[in-house]
């Protein structure tokens, strides 16, 4: 007999199996001689009171096994297959859009701007180290996407777009941890998904699918409403591929994708979208917030069975939307522009999420009547507004890739910070009015938002904390429609726009359940 069962017990308790199953022994009215076996199926964190309680759902099992779980997705060999998709972009929605095309027995070529992981890394150093960019290999590009470097969180609330278990069964099947598969709030760390990354690439490479790094789409040749051709540039020169269909998958960033699109009259959208800071105080004090802790002996009893804590926040300001994006406890703030002459920053946490920084974006959700000033570039003006500010940003700097920075009280305040607090950004910060960076719009509307924050999480604005300019990258500012039914342009009956570049996605899992809805429309 095996039923679920719901309990919720403190964390020693928790992290202990016998000692969960001595709670189970309590509830289940067991026959003598009868034994009983348990399976962990979810697991969340209550840190509502004082009293930290950690929530189970439990499959018991009374005189049986329980089966370990198979992962054995089917991955046919599509070498020879006369079903082509091409696939622009090998992020999270690219990727998933190739294993997809696999089990439907297409061939996907994949075909990556930037660099493989192991290759980027050093583009990686060269920001961090030396302020140099990239623009084909960074933080946004490369294998793995913008998500390779951003934290692997895997928590969405996109639940009805597709099947996230099967997602997150895939990450296991190519080497993430199970414990995605139980905790609320699955996280698998920056240090790891490199790794995961080029497994997947290898069952791509090995049941007949293509990967091109290093190469970029520059154009594409359009006859009777589809995409017949398109030209790719690559380290050699330039090379056309004939295409029988096309999944656009090249994030939130490729804004010369946007471009080319507009310049040749294919039909795009501006869309509303958000831009802060990136708030970074000590992870110590978050969790002596989040946890109740009246003491430092007691945050450290508690953080002996607890995750390093998170937070989310929101506010409403003047009918703008304030809010917490990304959060990263025990994280690192990373230096994300795709050009030299801008400033944008984004996080990650490592696996254990054990550096002493907890940090996350705070920003403003934005509207289109806030681009009326850039409506001359049409379906772009959200992408222009967005070029400025992050273009202000990097003369604050100093023109390096150094951020500017203010003391999360300070800017409160409206005040200079004399000096600055230890941060985790590698490229350094430089003290600057973030009003002036921000704007007239943004930057009054957060000083609100973070007197708010403080409302509701007392001791969360201090001036300990530190804001960095700026969380410009959320979202895209522009959506490449597609039709509600088969997906695929309005204009283009062969081309599927997908994911976060195409805004329909928002964050790892998302646009993985995205790229596999598309390959389910290409209609072969």
């Amino acid at each position: 007999m095996q039923k679920k069962i719901q309990i919720q017990v403190d964390p020693l308790t928790a992290a202990n199996e016998n000692l969960i199953k001595a709670e189970i022994e309590q509830i289940i009215a067991l026959s003598e001689g009868n034994t009983f076996a348990i399976k962990i199926l979810r697991r969340s964190v209550d840190a509502r009171r004082s009293r930290i309680k950690i929530n189970l759902t439990v499959l018991v099992s009374v005189n049986e096994q329980i089966a370990d779980r198979k992962i054995d997705p089917n991955y046919p060999d599509v070498s020879q297959s006369k079903k082509i998709c091409h696939i622009i972009g090998a992020g999270p929605a690219g990727l998933f859009a190739a294993l997809r095309c696999i089990e439907l027995g297409i061939k996907p070529i994949l075909i990556e701007r930037g660099k493989d992981v192991k290759a980027r890394r050093r583009d990686l150093a060269a920001i961090n180290k030396d302020h140099v960019i990239n623009p084909e290999s960074n933080y946004c590009f490369g294998e793995g996407g913008a998500g390779t470097y951003s934290d692997g969180k895997l928590y969405t609330r996109s639940s009805k777009r597709g099947d996230i278990e099967k997602i997150l069964q895939t990450l296991v099947y190519h080497g993430a941890n199970e414990d995605i598969l139980i905790d609320a709030h699955p996280h698998i760390g920056t240090n790891k998904l490199p790794q995961l990354i080029e497994k997947i690439r290898e069952t791509v490479l090995k049941r007949g699918g293509e990967v091109l790094f290093n190469t970029k789409l520059v154009d594409f040749k359009i006859r009777d409403e589809k995409i017949v051709e398109i030209k790719l540039k690559d380290d050699v020169g330039e090379l056309e591929h004939e295409v029988q269909k096309v999944i656009l998958a090249t994030g939130h960033s490729a804004r010369d994708i946007y471009e080319l699109l507009h310049k040749k009259n294919i039909l795009l959208e501006a869309k509303p979208f958000a831009i802060g800071v990136r708030v970074e105080h000590t992870q110590h004090l978050i969790d002596s917030i989040q946890y109740h802790c009246q003491t430092e002996q007691e945050v450290s009893q508690k953080r002996e069975y607890l995750p390093a804590a998170s937070y989310s926040l929101v506010s409403q300001i003047k009918g703008y939307g304030v809010y917490s994006f990304c959060m990263c406890p025990g994280g690192i703030i990373a230096p994300c522009a795709t050009s030299q002459q801008e400033i944008v920053t984004n996080g990650w946490s490592p696996s254990k999420r054990n550096n002493p920084y907890a940090n996350s974006g705070v920003v403003v959700g934005l509207n289109l009547k806030d681009f009326e000033a850039y409506k001359k570039f049409g379906p772009l003006a959200g992408l222009e507004f967005q070029k400025e500010i992050e273009q202000r940003a990097w003369g604050f700097g100093g023109k390096t890739q150094t951020a500017p920075a203010q003391r999360l009280y300070d800017f409160v305040q409206g005040r200079q910070s004399s000096s600055l607090p230890d941060c985790s950004y590698q490229p350094g910060t430089k003290a600057a009015d973030m009003q002036m960076v921000l704007g007239k719009l943004i930057g009054p509307i957060l000083k609100e938002g973070f007197k708010s924050f403080e409302a509701k999480m007392k001791g969360y604005l201090t001036n300990e904390a530190i804001i960095l300019g700026v969380e410009s990258r959320t979202s895209t500012p522009v959506r490449i429609p597609r039709d509600k039914d088969f997906l695929y342009h309005p204009q283009l009956k062969n081309l599927f726009p997908c994911g976060e570049g195409a805004g329909f996605a928002g964050g790892i899992v998302s646009a993985a359940m995205d790229g596999e809805k598309c390959a389910n429309y290409l209609n072969y």
